[in-house]
């Protein structure tokens, strides 16, 4: 699924593409995609340029030169953009295509057809409705403690929690605990000061390094705990043999936490 890592890419990756440059036609080969009704999408949307863009969380909005005109994306679990010129083949999943006066064209890729876009009126109404947090790279740590310590739960479920802090999926939640080292099942009202530090440098320190190997996993520092993950593409032939702690050797531990996956080193993330 596109974590904050790679959906910051993605809006890198149009702003360099995609802006200025006219809508001349646009294309929905499953109107099931669209939060917007099709015939609104395409009368607000035609003869517009997309001119900037914000990512809160996984949230993707792409402004254009008419001020409430404001499209929003979400990939899903598997979405992602392609740039191609109109000479092109369409791109493989291109379910949405967006034509420009330029002669070329975007495709919002939804292979599994999870991925949604559609119009919002402005931006900050739109997060509040739908109770999403600040950014991860936005919450500063006065704000984040204040979020943890509103709660008195396991912290996983908590960081996980896009009310608590807007981007942070599964692996990513298991790396900025192993990196502040703390255990996933403390509970947040036991946590020190020191963790809720550790913890706020953990999520900066965990998504600015996937943001610079653009979400390369295998790139990543060897002292972290992704590489004792197991991927269903590891790049490993035997994944167990690297299913270690990186810091101190201790196997790492997997459970369920919250329903979900994960990953941890008994040793080093301790509950105190």
């Amino acid at each position: 699924m596109p974590e904050l890592p790679e959906v910051e890419i993605y809006r890198q990756y149009l702003e360099a593409s995609s802006l200025h440059q006219p809508i001349e036609h646009l294309d929905v080969e499953d109107p099931k995609l669209l939060t917007t009704d099709f015939p609104i999408l395409y009368e607000k949307l035609a003869g517009r340029s997309f001119t900037g863009t914000r990512r809160v969380g996984k949230n993707l909005f792409v402004f254009t030169d008419k001020p409430d005109v404001i499209l929003h994306m979400h990939f899903g679990m598997t979405g992602d953009l392609a740039y191609y010129h109109a000479s092109l083949d369409r791109p493989r999943y291109a379910r949405i295509v967006f034509y420009f006066s330029s002669s070329y064209n975007l495709g919002f890729i939804c292979p599994r057809k999870f991925e949604r876009i559609g119009l919002v009126d402005d931006v900050d109404t739109y997060l509040k409705r739908k109770k999403i947090g600040r950014d991860g790279l936005d919450v500063s740590l006065s704000e984040l403690t204040a979020q943890i310590q509103s709660r008195d739960a396991l912290i996983k479920p908590v960081l996980m929690d896009q009310r608590t802090v807007a981007g942070l999926g599964n692996w990513i939640v298991d790396e900025v605990l192993f990196q502040a080292r703390v255990h996933p099942e403390q509970r947040t009202r036991t946590l020190t000061d020191g963790q809720l530090a550790a913890l706020y440098e953990a999520v900066r320190l965990v998504l600015l390094t996937a943001i610079r190997h653009e979400a390369s996993y295998r790139r990543f520092p060897a002292d972290f705990l992704i590489h004792a993950r197991r991927w269903d593409d590891s790049p490993y032939e035997d994944p167990e043999a690297h299913n270690y702690c990186p810091r101190c050797g201790t196997p790492i531990r997997k459970l369920e936490v919250g329903g979900r996956t994960t990953y941890f080193c008994p040793s080093c993330q301790r509950i105190e």
